[in-house]
């Protein structure tokens, strides 16, 4: 199912085995237990903690160069940039790790250009992407040289063509399709079918097209897609690029000529629970024909697929509590770290980072955090090995839209991000204090 979403549901309590899947999402992370303690990239979790408090962050630096390895491999015989997509996770190290791999970035905000700049990606390898750039993100675009800007609507590329007009330098636009094709998914990850926000509609590519041709400073130089995130089903891919590539074909003369990339987004899902991950054998035999065959430069923008499993949420056990027969596990971790569960009912599995004693019962318990709201759960009604106050509990695949959709509510500030790597760990972005987030506010009494 799309983004993770699982129907939470009590089940018959006593003893429950290891769930099959769980060994399956601790090879897709690279997680291991050694004498009962789980470890992260050669380091115990357990000493993580106790070097940088909880919550936290933690990535593991080999799982992330792994999985960006399955995806180069997949692309294998088709020239292509894998563009990381920095809204799932924008950590400048992670960034910086991926751009030595080779990766560019996809960005949707001046704030998310600045980002990938500071991290040493050239301007040449970011696509800059999104429905609603403002003025000011066109025009510092156009004066980094930003590879690809991709317009979403025909409005956005009159606005472009005269940002371009009056800087007198020349952009790269790539045209943002609609394709119309459903992916099966979430629906507010869903980007792709008709009516959706995002992307120029079918039949307007053409006018779009003369358009740029018509403006002194831009160059058509791509065709872009992109049908929504956490997608398993090949086939809708698939479909996509088959479009794509037709509507490339019927481009008229010289923006079919100067139209040489096709931008293929990204969106391949992950395994959050017991669902079947993005098949990258599968995906491979449908659409690297219909590549190499277009003759074209590749871009594909995966986020999720790398960051997701390579990242886990750290959280302490705060209080146990029993409620009108719910029992309630309350760890300092909340919505405010980690909003996916409740916003999307997202499954993430939990897990002790210190084993439970074999064959203990599990017993159905809400996990809940601080903040003050009834949405604020990690997982709901699942089972759960016996946790006393103080036990540490890893959150699994929170590498992809953890922190980056983190925020400050109840005034708690955002946990730090912490880089496991060589069987050593350190800091990659300090947590924040309270004070940091009143510096905004001081010294402006009237």
């Amino acid at each position: 199912m799309g983004e993770g979403v699982l129907t939470e549901g009590r089940r018959a309590g006593g003893p429950v085995a290891m769930p099959a899947y769980r060994d399956a999402l601790f090879e897709d992370a690279g997680l291991e237990r050694v004498g009962g303690e789980l470890v992260f990239g050669g380091v115990r979790l357990s000493e993580v903690a106790a070097a940088h408090g909880t919550p936290a962050y933690v990535y593991s630096f080999p799982t992330l160069r792994r999985r960006f390895g399955l995806l180069t491999a997949a692309l294998d015989g088709v020239p292509h940039r894998i563009c990381f997509s920095v809204k799932c996770n924008g950590n400048l190290a992670v960034l910086r790790l991926l751009h030595e791999l080779g990766a560019g970035a996809d960005i949707v905000s001046g704030g998310e250009l600045a980002r990938a700049l500071r991290a040493g990606m050239p301007a040449a390898h970011v696509v800059f992407s999104g429905v609603g750039k403002r003025e000011a993100e066109l025009v510092r675009a156009v004066e980094a040289g930003v590879g690809f800007i991709n317009v979403e609507s025909v409005a956005e590329l009159e606005l472009l063509a005269d940002v371009a007009a009056r800087l007198g330098r020349p952009a790269t636009v790539g045209i943002r399709v609609n394709p119309e094709v459903q992916a099966e998914t979430h629906p507010y990850i869903s980007t792709g079918k008709r009516g959706d926000k995002f992307g120029v509609p079918l039949d307007v590519v053409g006018e779009a097209a003369e358009l740029v041709n018509r403006a002194p400073q831009l160059t058509l130089g791509a065709l872009a897609m992109h049908i929504g995130s956490q997608i398993v089903d090949v086939a809708p891919f698939a479909a996509a690029v088959e479009r794509v590539i037709a509507l490339r074909d019927a481009l008229p003369g010289r923006a079919r000529e100067t139209t040489r990339a096709l931008d293929i987004g990204g969106g391949l899902g992950i395994r959050y629970r017991d669902e079947a991950p993005a098949d990258l054998a599968a995906w491979r035999a449908a659409v690297v024909p219909l590549l190499r065959a277009s003759g074209c430069f590749v871009l594909l923008e995966p986020g999720r697929f790398i960051a997701g499993p390579a990242g886990v949420l750290l959280t302490r056990v705060e209080y146990l509590k029993q409620s009108g027969g719910t029992r309630y596990v309350i760890v300092d971790a909340g919505k405010n770290d980690l909003v996916r569960p409740s916003y999307y009912r997202a499954w993430h599995e939990i897990v002790p980072v210190r084993a439970a004693v074999e064959g203990a019962a599990e017993t159905p318990a809400s996990v809940v955090g601080p903040v003050c709201e009834t949405g604020d759960f990690l997982a709901l009604d699942r089972d759960t090995p016996p946790v006393a106050r103080g036990d540490l509990l890893a959150v699994l695949c929170a590498g992809a839209y953890g922190f980056s959709m983190a925020s400050t509510y109840n005034a708690r500030p955002r946990p730090p991000e912490v880089a496991v790597d060589g069987g050593a760990h350190r800091l990659i972005r300090r947590r924040e204090t309270v004070d940091e987030l009143l510096q905004c506010e001081e010294g402006l009494e009237s």
